[in-house]
């Protein structure tokens, strides 16, 4: 497979103490099956979408702490590059690059206003085989309070041309690579409590949403913003029965005109 372009989303995983329950939480939301628990690497498990791979669980290190928290990994043909600008933009390298067997390479990092994500470098794991279907990866988004920085600081260290919307109840902006939008960068609101740290909000594709919502609901998980209907889907904001903050969208039930925008860079 050619490589995803440098700043494509590529991945997804979290770090969950009751790793069963988060099997089991996912498996009734998604419909996701898991596979084998890869001893040698953390006992790291990736999940499956009809038979294709959709994102992973892993259980914390003896001793390590801190919340439940998706990450999304950003693609990078050199790691060890892409953290070397990291460092030039502002941010910081919380993780430095290191090889995963011949999975391929890693880094974690955060940028100024403390919103963590990784960086991949693809080796035999490519990345999501399947994305923008139900039960998978769909969109994601910088939710922060400084969104002035993320949108000088993302496109520092990945190719990203930044548009923002038109819209002075919304502070929104979209980062493309070339024409294809990438990700998203949301201003986080007053109504956000201030114990809510910046983090990137992962998406995931439902067939409906107010359904996948009830099925939250059953399964332990708070629902935190929505449903919404927007011009790209209907979407709604949660937090998992561990703490990890996800949306789920249904894209098929779009409505409206999608909103204009202005070049930032």
């Amino acid at each position: 497979m050619t490589a995803r372009p440098e700043g494509t989303p590529v991945w997804a995983d979290a770090m969950f103490a009751d790793l069963d329950g988060a099997k089991a939480f996912y498996g009734e939301v998604l419909g996701w099956t898991f596979g084998e628990a890869a001893s040698e690497f953390g006992h790291y498990t990736q999940a499956f979408k009809d038979g294709r791979a959709v994102a992973a669980v892993v259980p914390p290190m003896p001793g390590q702490g801190g919340h439940s928290a998706w990450v999304l990994y950003l693609a990078s043909t050199d790691v060890e590059a892409a953290a070397e600008r990291v460092r030039a933009a502002g941010g910081a390298v919380l993780m430095e690059p290191m090889k995963v067997g011949a999975f391929g390479a890693m880094a974690i990092a955060r940028d100024p206003a403390g919103v963590v994500f990784g960086i991949w470098q693809a080796g035999d794991h490519e990345g999501f085989e399947l994305r923008d279907v139900p039960g998978s990866y769909g969109w994601a988004e910088v939710f922060t309070r400084d969104t002035a920085a993320a949108n000088s600081f993302f496109p520092q260290v990945f190719p990203y041309r930044v548009q923002k919307i038109v819209d002075d109840n919304v502070d929104y902006s979209v980062y493309s690579l070339g024409d294809a939008p990438a990700l998203g960068s949301m201003g986080m609101g007053p109504d956000v409590p201030a114990e809510v740290p910046p983090f990137i909000s992962v998406y995931f594709v439902v067939e409906d949403c107010d359904a996948a919502a009830e099925r939250v609901r059953a399964a332990g998980g708070q629902l935190v913003f929505g449903p919404l209907t927007t011009a790209y889907g209907r979407f709604a904001s949660f937090v998992d029965p561990q703490g990890a903050a996800f949306s789920l969208i249904d894209p098929a039930a779009a409505e409206g005109d999608a909103p204009s925008m202005v070049e930032v860079s």
